[in-house]
């Protein structure tokens, strides 16, 4: 068997032509081609299923029940294999509990750290806290009032699983009768079942007392009985009363508050012992939003509470009009010229009982004396007491997240936030971007025992927060949420984490790892890159970054095409090689054949603009920002810079609220002018089309429901009375009633992975027999669904309306996805590429701001060329293009160019250049006009 080489004979995987390719071990090996070539189907389709299924097969029939079983990927053989990991750009997790500092582990590190060599303080007064003698507790239970019952326990177990049979044995041969067990007190002599899965707590009874002045000697021995057996810890229940914790380890003097022994669980905002009680650790609460509830350019009189608009209920608004009364206030009057004073009595309730006359829907008129509560509080108690889900959610589109109004978005509670190391609370830390992290762990030096305690811990924290300066992401902030990263974010945290982890011997699998990437921090991220390789690694990279390209050590170039003109290799070999290679597209880009062509001219101003004024969300530095109309502009920046913050949170948010009463909230800015000359505005993201295989290409371009009237004007449709929806297979009618339209049918196989196969009735056409004898040119409805965009086009050739979204689709590169593809199978790129061809294939109004983030994801330079004309274009129309985007080529091609930065995170959100790419250039504190440089001149 090969040592130093994998080989792979016969590939057919999709649309891969029968390929033989000789792949170097330990080497850093890049995949490139046009989008659709075959690349992946070649790295993770064939390669990474093969070495994971080897794997999986390699376990116990129990083990695999857990992975899921595996298809075997079609090809002949595989040679050389060795595990596989694949790094792709899935985000790491939706789950708002997940941040960048737990998906690392730094954070787990930081609760160790925190739980060994922390200084605890006391969460009320702040003052450092030290260990308690019995004789201080004493004294603090003494000054209970005389004849108080009270009770001493040992909590011997707090929050753990299990049934502890020996341990409730051995308290009963010592003498004790009762325990506390979950908050019941329970007789020893009785027998107690508990539940080994659910977590107890258990506290021994070990005295009843009632507080005189004669106490004070057995209440001693009492505690120190109790401390001996919980380990330094006793409870104090107070009967009819509180409970009080004392602990001979942490105890403030001055206010008496105890804190249990420090433990990494305490720093946990996963934990009930460490999360914030009023938000459970998630940092944030949905409360309602007054500025979704209040229109303030509105009076009371004219619906200025929005939710109460079109409502025909009586009661709560002549309360209002109670209120208004009570402090003079004129219901005609807009919000805006009312003092907040009565706005925040409107919002929050008010003092004292209001009187009124109040009248009945039957016309009954009464006098009516209540408090009011405040809208706020009205609209919280009508969700939690509301029986119609309609009118619940109908109320939750008030609601917006805000930062835990009591641990103020820090996830802990308070104990857990008063432990400090260098005056710093772990929550502190938290906020800290990597760099500056990693800066105070840099310069941290412990003392004494501590030094020897936390030596190792601060190793692992300094190695990670290295790894991840390393891959270009300084920026983040160690809280940031998970959920938030773009895809090429969250690839290079897990990609920092494999580097960490020091394995050998492992095929790396990446899909794309520069994007969201600078051309700054590119070299960063290759030499991560060499790093894996070096220590003894092969390193598989499906890339079209021009640098990295030119640094691997082999490039295979697949194609020529997408679809079915591509499959093959076309070139293989160094950077030198595959330029000599004349069919190879990558090779005549690289040796400068072929280019994107600068524009001979800039396109100038209209003399309209949308101008953000003070943008200062996240790391914005209360900016000021012009956005020309009718123009391409490219907003620039490194990693970080705040280029998504300014675009995607504030202008977007803003014409969306404007255009379409969106209650999402813009982030933080204090005008937008010009909104007046937009009059729509469409955000392109890379987004999923349609969560469920049912939704595909066809469907979201609307394009399928042309095709089903085609079929349905057949004659044969038209004699049997076939409908338009017959040919739906979302419906009941035509579609196959076995699998419900889907083609395939779900296999429960119990203790192994679900199983899909065709569906048997229909053979995985979907429809039923009666539907497929309608033919259009001698094809079925399931024929179309299978065909490419390519292929489609060619066969409706003759239909405009079918022809002019097929030809939108072919124009954005898409000419190889299938009309039927299951759209949880697209890529990010393919996403927003098939939602800018339905974008194209709408009619211009010509006052249209389009919103691309980083369209050229997963896009060759000759896919680059086709969207750069497809956004000219739609610029052409009069409309405007707003890009987010790191790739130079749409940067010098755009009229004019918004760069931030200088860095990323808190030392970014300022505007460092802005003009046209010619004037950027010349901007020496712009790293983008550094790069631009280099390029223009041509």
């Amino acid at each position: 068997m090969a040592k130093d080489k994998i080989i792979i004979k016969g590939a057919k995987e999709h649309n891969l032509k029968n390929v033989d390719v000789e792949i170097p071990r330990d080497k850093l090996v890049v995949m490139t081609g046009l989008s659709g070539s075959g690349k992946s189907s070649l790295a993770f389709d064939t390669i990474y299923a093969e070495g994971q299924r080897r794997y999986v097969e390699s376990l116990s029939a129990y083990a695999r029940q857990f992975l899921g079983q595996m298809e075997k990927p079609k090809v002949e053989y595989i040679e050389g294999l060795s595990p596989s990991i694949s790094i792709d750009q899935k985000t790491t997790s939706k789950n708002p509990r997940s941040t960048v500092g737990t998906v690392t582990e730094i954070h787990d590190y930081l609760r160790l750290l925190y739980a060994r060599v922390g200084t605890p303080h006391c969460p009320n007064c702040g003052e450092e806290i030290s260990s308690q003698t019995v004789q201080e507790i004493v004294d603090q239970i003494m000054e209970l009032e005389e004849r108080t019952k009270f009770q001493v326990l040992a909590p011997v177990i707090r929050g753990r699983k299990g049934e502890y049979k020996e341990l409730l044995a051995r308290i009963q041969r010592e003498g004790f009768v009762r325990v506390r067990i979950d908050g019941e007190v329970r007789d020893l002599a009785e027998k107690i079942e508990l539940d080994k899965n659910k977590k107890h707590s258990i506290e021994v009874v070990v005295d009843r007392l009632i507080m005189k002045d004669s106490l004070e000697s057995r209440l001693a021995d009492s505690l120190e009985t109790a401390l001996n057996l919980a380990e330094g810890l006793v409870i104090i229940d107070i009967i009819d009363g509180e409970e009080m914790l004392f602990s001979e380890n942490f105890a403030c003097p001055d206010c008496g508050i105890s804190l249990e022994e420090l433990s990494p669980r305490m720093f946990s905002f996963n934990s009930p012992y460490g999360a914030c009680s009023t938000c459970d650790g998630l940092g944030s609460k949905r409360e309602f939003d007054p500025e979704l509830i209040l229109d303030y350019n509105k009076s009371l009189n004219n619906g200025a509470i929005i939710p109460w608009q079109g409502s025909s209920s009586r009661y709560y608004p002549q309360i209002v009009a109670a209120l208004a009364n009570k402090y003079d206030i004129n219901q005609d009057t807009p919000l805006n010229e009312v003092a907040q004073d009565f706005i925040d009595k409107l919002l929050y309730g008010d003092t004292g009982y209001l009187k009124f006359e109040y009248t009945n829907r039957r016309g009954r008129t009464r006098m009516h004396e209540t408090e009011f509560e405040g809208l706020i509080s009205l609209f919280h108690r009508r969700v939690r007491e509301s029986k119609s889900e309609s009118a619940r959610k109908r109320l939750e589109n008030y609601m917006s997240i805000r930062p835990c109004p009591d641990c103020e978005g820090n996830r802990l509670r308070p104990e857990s936030l008063a432990v400090t190391i260098v005056d710093k609370s772990i929550a502190e830390i938290n906020n800290l971007s990597i760099d500056d992290a990693y800066a105070f762990f840099d310069k941290l030096e412990l003392e004494g025992q501590k030094k020897v305690i936390g030596s190792e811990i601060l190793k692992e924290i300094r190695a990670r927060l290295k790894f991840l300066l390393n891959v270009g992401l300084g920026y983040l902030n160690l809280n940031r949420k998970a959920g938030t990263l773009s895809g090429g974010e969250s690839q290079r945290i897990r990609l920092a984490t494999q580097i960490g982890s020091s394995l050998v011997g492992v095929i790396y699998i990446l899909d794309e790892p520069s994007i969201g990437l600078h051309q700054r921090d590119n070299e960063r991220l290759i030499n991560t890159l060499e790093h894996l390789r070096d220590v003894g690694n092969t390193v598989l990279v499906v890339e079209h970054d021009e640098d990295t390209i030119r640094t691997a050590d082999q490039i295979i170039d697949i194609g020529p095409g997408a679809g079915r003109h591509g499959g093959k290799i076309i070139a293989q070999g160094t950077a030198e090689e595959v330029m000599g290679v004349e069919e190879s597209i990558t090779g005549q880009y690289l040796s400068g054949k072929r280019k994107i062509e600068i524009p001979k001219e800039r396109n100038k101003a209209n003399g309209n603009y949308l101008e953000i004024k003070g943008a200062a969300e996240h790391n914005l530095k209360n900016i000021d920002v012009k956005v020309p109309l009718g123009l391409f502009t490219c907003v620039t920046g490194v990693s970080g810079s705040g280029k998504s913050t300014l675009v995607n949170k504030i202008l977007n948010r803003k014409l969306m609220q404007d255009l379409y009463k969106s209650k999402l909230r813009p982030g933080k800015h204090d005008e937008i002018l010009g909104l007046d000359y937009v009059d729509k505005v469409i955000n392109i993201d890379q987004s999923p089309i349609g969560r469920t295989p049912r939704s595909n290409p066809a469907t979201y371009t609307k394009v399928f429901d042309y095709i089903r009237d085609v079929f349905a004007k057949t004659p044969l449709a038209q004699e049997r009375g076939y409908k338009k929806g017959r040919f739906s297979f979302n419906v009941k009618g035509g579609r196959c009633e076995s699998c419900k339209g889907d083609g395939i049918i779900k296999i429960e196989m119990h203790f192994l992975a679900d199983v899909y196969v065709p569906c048997e009735v229909c053979n995985g056409q979907r429809y039923n027999r009666d539907t497929l004898d309608v033919k259009y040119k001698g094809k079925t409805i399931s024929d179309v669904l299978n065909m490419t965009v390519e292929e489609a086009l060619e066969f409706f050739e003759n239909i405009p309306t079918i022809k002019r979204r097929l030809q939108t689709l072919y124009d954005v590169g898409l000419s190889y996805i299938r009309l039927g593809q299951p759209s949880t199978t697209l890529s990010g790129g393919e996403a927003q590429r098939i939602k800018l061809a339905t974008e194209l294939s709408k009619r211009s109004t010509g006052e249209t701001i389009y919103i691309l983030d980083e369209p050229t994801t997963g896009l060759h330079f000759e896919d680059v060329n086709k969207l750069l004309q497809v956004l000219q274009r739609l610029k052409e129309g009069g409309n405007t293009i707003l890009v987010i985007e790191h790739n130079l080529d749409v940067i010098k091609s755009a009229d004019h160019i918004i760069d931030l930065g200088p860095e990323g995170g808190i030392n970014g959100g300022e505007v460092v250049a802005v003009g046209s790419p010619e004037e950027v250039a010349e901007v020496k504190g712009s790293y983008t006009g550094q790069f631009l440089k280099r390029i223009l001149v041509q």
